[in-house]
């Protein structure tokens, strides 16, 4: 969560919405973004500003650039390339870019030789390291392909990053974002604040978190899309020197990836996302992806190029997990050292740390909690009774939250238990608030939803260094080198060994060969 000092930007599903305007009259519905979103429970659904575009009529028949087929769609090219810039800002504004200028330059040289290569070369192609510790990469029409920090995490060689970069290439060279026409829906932790807040309050904060996770977002484009994609990036990768089995490999690591974080996460009672399309829906022994890959065989050169190495040596020192600039999660605590303050949400409980705001869920899907920057300004009653829109009855109280001047009210909003809690803190307020679907839910999670609000404090000096960064960085192995003596060195618990040979394909029990070049956490 980082600081708005008077506004909350707007997100991607914004972005989504002012993109897809074409004409008065028309409305437009694409896939645009191919990530994966939490499942939630109905209650958290119900919460959400769904991003629901109805197909109304087809504009024009285009000609598909990889078949040559007509397909039916709803823009052209040019409104196609307009959308995407128009989305570019906002997408940004969510996920900012990676601040690693060499690394940037790194993955756009690689992306740039791909799509000389592809079926659409003469588009102005963009290539976008975010700063999201997700396990993710996406694209927008147009030309704008986004891959997060955290997947080249555990991508090992160039050709492997090449292949996922090439899978998004061959989604935008397929047209696939504006050729889908099934319904568009986002799924995520609801905001809580957005329903509750008085629109206009906090320069239309109340208006912008009622889509503040709304992302316009699918878990990809259905298999055929997805094996289509595969097919083109295993092209590409041939026809730009590598071999086009990274595109099988790289499945077979974010699979491994998935079922780590899967094991994490029902250790831990929570949901857990993992990467879209192919790679989410079926192994890389899959008898159809085999083929699909297989066909790009005939283009594949004698010496293809892997880049383990180089590809190692461009992540040295990049952040790991949670960026500073958001804060740190550690062990469901928000541990934030620019903004100096921390929150312990309920132990179980799923936290999602947006740029905008950080949101936990309880492990039945039907509590919320939600910290946001509030007003400047040190009136916190004056906000709550103002900003908040609960039913008739509520009640406001003044007081002090750790020592800070504070204000709290409790009520229903459309007959759902809230209770809120605005604090002045750092020159500004932070607002707390904890929703549940009815009684008998804030009746079994009062006391955590108090305790989480009442936790909110200043960091502590001992804080203040578990806050800082998670760094990659790369070291050879010597003779003896074993996964469990750089895990008992490692700041990521017990899960480290198994992280480490994840990072490492070396996942699920394999060791470093002396002078291999590994990836470790500091």
């Amino acid at each position: 969560m980082r600081r708005r000092a008077t506004h909350i930007d707007l997100p991607a599903a914004r972005a989504l919405r002012k993109a897809a305007t074409l004409s008065p009259g028309t409305k437009y519905h694409s896939a645009f973004f191919i990530t994966v979103i939490p499942s939630v429970s109905t209650f958290a659904y119900q919460r959400l500003a769904l991003a629901v575009f109805s197909v109304l009529a087809l504009t024009h028949c285009a000609q598909n650039p990889v078949t040559g087929d007509k397909n039916f769609v709803l823009v052209s090219e040019q409104q196609e390339i307009q959308m995407g810039e128009k989305a570019h800002q906002d997408v940004l504004k969510e996920y900012p870019a990676l601040d690693a200028p060499a690394l940037q330059a790194y993955v756009d040289a690689i992306g740039q030789t791909l799509a000389r290569h592809s079926h659409r070369p003469n588009l102005k192609w963009h290539f976008t390291v975010v700063d999201s510790p997700d396990v993710n990469a996406f694209a927008l029409p147009g030309g704008y392909i986004y891959i997060t920090r955290g997947i080249l995490a555990y991508l090992n060689s160039e050709a492997e990053l090449a292949g996922v970069i090439g899978h998004e290439i061959g989604h935008v060279t397929a047209r696939h974002g504006v050729r889908q026409q099934s319904t568009a829906t986002a799924a995520g932790v609801g905001a809580i604040l957005g329903s509750i807040l008085v629109p206009g309050m906090n320069n239309q904060a109340g208006a912008s978190l009622l889509q503040t996770l709304a992302q316009a977002w699918t878990a990809g484009y259905g298999r055929e899309h997805e094996l289509e994609s595969d097919r083109l990036g295993a092209q590409y990768l041939a026809r730009a020197g590598y071999d086009p089995e990274a595109m099988v490999e790289v499945i077979g690591v974010l699979k491994n990836q998935e079922l780590f974080a899967a094991e994490q996460a029902k250790r831990d009672g929570r949901q857990t996302r993992t990467y879209h399309g192919t790679f989410d829906s079926h192994p890389s022994n899959d008898a159809r992806l085999q083929q699909v890959v297989g066909e790009a065989g005939k283009l594949a050169v004698a010496s293809p190029r892997e880049g383990r190495d180089e590809y190692l040596q461009k992540l040295d020192g990049m952040v790991f997990g949670d960026s500073p600039e958001q804060g740190v999660i550690r062990n469901n605590a928000l541990l934030h050292e620019k903004l100096g303050l921390a929150i312990q949400f309920p132990p179980g409980w799923q936290v999602q740390n947006r740029p905008d705001r950080v949101a936990a869920v309880s492990p039945k899907g039907d509590a919320l909690l939600e910290l946001m920057t509030g007003p400047r300004g040190d009136k916190p009653l004056d906000t709550l009774k103002k900003g908040l829109k609960l039913d008739a009855g509520a009640r406001y109280d003044s007081g002090r939250l750790s020592g800070y001047p504070a204000a709290f009210a409790a009520g229903t909003q459309q007959g759902r238990p809230v209770i809120v809690a605005a604090v002045v803190f750092g020159g500004g307020q932070y607002l707390i608030a904890g929703m549940t679907q009815d009684k008998p839910a804030y009746d079994r999670e009062r006391a955590a939803l108090r305790s989480a609000i009442n936790s909110f404090h200043a960091l502590t000096p001992a804080e203040h260094q578990a806050a800082k960064a998670h760094h990659l960085r790369t070291v050879i192995a010597q003779p003896g080198t074993t996964m469990a003596a750089l895990a008992r060195q490692s700041p990521l618990g017990d899960a480290a060994e198994s992280q480490l040979r994840l990072m490492n394909d070396l996942y699920p029990a394999g060791e470093p060969r002396p002078g291999q070049r590994l990836k470790i956490v500091q």
